[in-house]
């Protein structure tokens, strides 16, 4: 594997030369300043890339071009943001830069209801809070017909937890339910999100899929003549929020994006974090089933709470929490001699460790929640070590 880190351009508090020093081996970054919608200019994809060399990296990965509610909605100005999509990806590749991680999740990237848990041993992490996000959504968003969407068990403990809320609590996950992109200074307001969420009315899984395929169908034979890859990140969580549907958080939702456009440029970010937060998704199995299409990892680990879907769960450190991560590693070495074998360019798989824990000097440092400087810096050293324990030629598998 190819180990990648996430950086947030110049206001990132954890700095390209940290990330070196910590052992990757390139860069993982989006022109986040740029607006949704428009074709990224070819002087800031420059200036961006001199400050990764600066730092004595490469920008090797974009994380991400963003897709606007216009295109995942069909409304509005869709197609010009689709063009402006297509000619981001020329310049990106005129620019040297081969590979776009994406998301199709409508209105909300990933969710969480406290960007800052404190653990047992005091490390901060981010954690889903089922019965809190119930209960922000049917008392404090007050989404018509959102008790409908769960169990009366579920919302009766809702009700109390809203009722036990101080102010500064709902403001607190109001704030953190409405955050935007990662790296984005976007916070949607309640009146905002209710207008976000009311664009997608009467919008079901079917067809929110098919405003996928039909973006891919504009973009991917771009990408494809281009020589990229374009690798879809799964929904985080993996079910339907606020009303929205969710159409990659299986294994067949991928089977049937990848079908639906079957192009080598086509592919997947695969998210153990992401599709791990479910438990009936076998991670080690899906990586086989999809491995050929697979253009990026992100690996963490997350505890679910319980066996449900929904269910509460938390950001673990990246050899714990419910995902087996040797095994993760191996089928995804296992696809890379496949690769090389078979004498593909791309047989390394990049990788990043995704999220981490907050623990020693991140706790005062600041640094966007979940992307602290030691917690992957431990989450990159502890996957590198099973990646070097299982590539070992004593191991037969070098």
């Amino acid at each position: 594997m190819k180990h990648t880190w996430r950086w947030f351009g110049p206001i990132d508090k954890v700095s390209v030369q940290d990330a070196a020093q910590a052992g990757a081996q390139g860069i993982v970054s989006s022109l986040h300043h740029v607006p949704t919608g428009t074709a990224w200019p070819e002087a800031e994809i420059s200036r961006r890339q001199d400050e990764i060399r600066a730092g004595g990296l490469a920008w090797d990965i974009v994380e991400s071009i963003p897709i606007s509610e216009d295109i995942k909605s069909g409304t509005g100005d869709w197609k010009a943001h689709v063009a402006a999509w297509q000619e981001t990806l020329r310049r990106l590749k005129s620019a040297g830069i081969e590979t776009v991680c994406y998301n199709f999740m409508p209105v909300l990237d990933w969710t969480r209801t406290d960007l800052r848990w404190t653990t047992k041993h005091g490390a901060r992490t981010m954690r889903f809070d089922l019965v809190d996000f119930v209960a922000f959504d049917i008392h404090v968003l007050k989404r018509p017909g959102a008790a409908e969407n769960y169990e009366p068990a579920l919302v009766e403990k809702a009700r109390r937890r809203f009722s036990e809320m101080t102010e500064a609590e709902i403001t607190s996950i109001s704030k953190n339910v409405g955050a935007g992109l990662p790296g984005s200074a976007d916070v949607y307001s309640l009146d905002e999100l209710r207008g976000h969420l009311q664009r997608y009315s009467g919008m079901d899984a079917a067809k929110l899929q098919a405003r996928l395929f039909d973006f891919l169908a504009e973009v991917a034979p771009v990408a494809d003549e281009l020589g990229m890859r374009l690798c879809a990140h799964g929904d985080d969580p993996p079910w339907p929020l606020l009303g929205l549907p969710r159409i990659l958080s299986t294994l067949e939702h991928y089977q049937a994006m990848l079908a639906a456009v079957d192009l080598p440029a086509n592919g997947v970010t695969f998210c153990t974090g992401s599709l791990g937060a479910r438990a009936a998704n076998d991670l080690p199995e899906m990586i086989r089933t999809l491995a050929p299409r697979i253009h990026f990892l992100h690996l963490r680990n997350v505890r679910r709470e319980d066996t449900t879907t929904p269910c509460a769960f938390y950001e673990d450190e990246h050899l714990e929490g419910n995902t087996d991560m040797v095994a993760v590693v191996a089928a995804v070495l296992e696809e890379e001699r496949r690769r090389k074998a078979e004498g593909r360019a791309d047989h390394q798989i990049p990788m990043r460790p995704d999220h981490g824990q907050e623990i020693l000097d991140d706790l005062t440092r600041g640094a966007q929640p979940g992307y602290p400087a030691i917690g992957r810096l431990k989450g990159l050293a502890e996957l590198r070590g099973i990646e070097r324990a299982l590539s070992h030629a004593t191991h037969g598998m070098k």
